[in-house]
């Protein structure tokens, strides 16, 4: 079987890997868990900088995966990471072209740390080797490593949403990234929505054609294209709930609640999760309804990001002043409503924390998938689970549709929404986690990752075939 080689921007696991695991979800875990399958490279940056400019990566091995990581310079840090990937690219791909920042020197240095990184990973890369690029920070990679004269099947995959053309076009060099995408074999997308706003840029804009099967052709190549949604571990989180860490952290939960309701957010610090409008959600529901204070409590997750960029401090400053202004104007004596907590916690305690719950309220403006969303029903009680209420622009919603479907601009329908998951009864709340459940168990991990493996080899050994005739 052909080794899988991983490429994406953090490599966490290869430092501590027992110690990540214990923290990390989503990609990472998805990640380590494809290549201890069949064999395989993990490669990116460390997260760290040095100022040697002659660096060579740092390669570890544990069991049948090998970890390559390489340091950046503080320079290369801030026009790749800091500049063009987290300025330009994940605002503008997620609709907030009203923060979208562009500065040619800062797409310089995107294009050139990816070509420094493809020419790293070439000297690393056996014949039989398929490649798997991940995420916003990589788009080029394909590309630099086509220049390299790298014939080896490839993939890439986003895992944000891709923004319609109208929102794409605002970016002075969109037709060279798009133009990136198709030096992979295949591109996959979190949800045919991405996928659909992808193929019309490229019949619109690209003077390309979309044919059967999701075929793509434009700028004189033709790839593969598909929506590929990715899951949890359905059953391991759903028996993380049922650990002696999560049950630890229900019963101190429980027990500090004495007797009131849980409202859980577990969101990354940023300004696509709509956190600003959760909160003031929340105040309109106590608005409306006295009966209801003292009797439930929102605790809101936000582990802080990026907090050299401006945007990510100011959002930090709303939300605490947001929860000084709220408590202030509710609370008594014995009852908090909003207890606000800016750091992060082991997924087991989390597992514990989503069955502690009521409800969970995930409504960000804008996510590709949102994970939390499908843990949060993976670690329910099947014989009184709580009510999921998601923004119907995260990825999720399309999968999680008997969850709460709201929208994240609209307070007082959010509002209404909290309310109705608080007085659901327990026989609704039940067929709704079971629907729910089914999708997830169908739809796990496992299959998310060996749906697209499959679909990569498949795609690039053709494609590979084709370029040697």
């Amino acid at each position: 079987m052909s080794r899988i080689v991983v490429v994406s921007n953090r490599v966490a696991v290869a430092r501590d890997p027992e110690k990540t695991r214990a923290r990390a979800g989503g990609l990472a875990v998805a990640l380590e868990a494809t290549l201890r399958e069949s064999g395989g490279l993990w490669f990116g940056w460390s997260g760290e900088t040095t100022q040697n400019r002659h660096r060579t990566p740092k390669v570890t091995k544990a069991g049948q995966v090998s970890y390559a990581i390489l340091d950046l310079t503080r320079a290369e840090r801030n026009e790749y990471y800091n500049g063009f990937a987290n300025q330009t690219l994940w605002p503008l791909f997620h609709y907030r072209t009203d923060l979208t920042t562009y500065e040619r020197g800062h797409e310089k240095g995107y294009v050139e740390v990816n070509r420094f990184f493809a020419r790293h990973l070439a000297k690393l890369l056996r014949q039989d080797d398929l490649v798997w690029v991940h995420d916003y920070h990589l788009l080029p990679m394909g590309e630099e490593l086509r220049r390299l004269g790298i014939p080896q099947p490839m993939g890439f995959f986003l895992h944000i949403p891709f923004p319609p053309p109208e929102i794409l076009l605002t970016l002075p060099n969109h037709e060279a990234i798009v133009r990136s995408l198709f030096a992979y074999d295949l591109v996959g997308f979190q949800t045919p929505s991405d996928l659909r706003a992808f193929q019309v840029y490229v019949t619109q804009e690209a003077g390309g054609e979309v044919r059967r099967n999701s075929i793509v052709g434009a700028f004189g190549r033709t790839i593969r294209t598909q929506a590929f949604p990715i899951s949890i571990d359905t059953r391991e989180f759903a028996e993380m709930a049922d650990s002696q860490a999560a049950k630890r952290e229900y019963e101190r939960t429980r027990a500090s609640m004495r007797g009131r309701e849980l409202i859980l957010g577990v969101d990354r610090l940023d300004y696509s999760k709509g956190l600003r409008e959760k909160f003031r959600s929340f105040e309109r529901f106590l608005d409306q309804r006295a009966k209801s204070r003292g009797k439930v409590v929102l605790m809101q997750i936000a582990p802080p990001s990026r907090g050299d960029v401006a945007e990510y401090r100011e959002i930090r400053r709303d939300l605490e002043q947001l929860t000084g202004h709220i408590n202030g104007r509710f609370s008594e004596p014995d009852w908090v409503p909003i207890r606000y907590l800016n750091r992060s916690f082991q997924r087991a305690n989390l597992a514990g924390l989503y069955r502690a719950s009521r409800v969970a309220l995930v409504t960000p403006f804008r996510d590709g998938m949102n994970l939390v969303a499908k843990e949060f029903v993976a670690a329910q009680s099947p014989d009184d689970p709580g009510v999921l209420i998601i923004s119907r622009f995260a990825g999720a919603a399309r999968e999680l549709n008997d969850a709460l479907v709201v929208n994240p601009y609209d307070t007082d329908g959010v509002a209404n929404a909290i309310n109705r998951a608080l007085t659901m009864r327990r026989r609704e709340r039940v067929e709704r986690w079971s629907s729910m459940m089914d999708v997830l168990e169908d739809n796990d991990l496992t299959a998310w990752r060996r749906k697209y493996v499959g679909a990569l080899r498949r795609t690039g050994l053709s494609a590979r075939a084709s370029r040697s005739l």
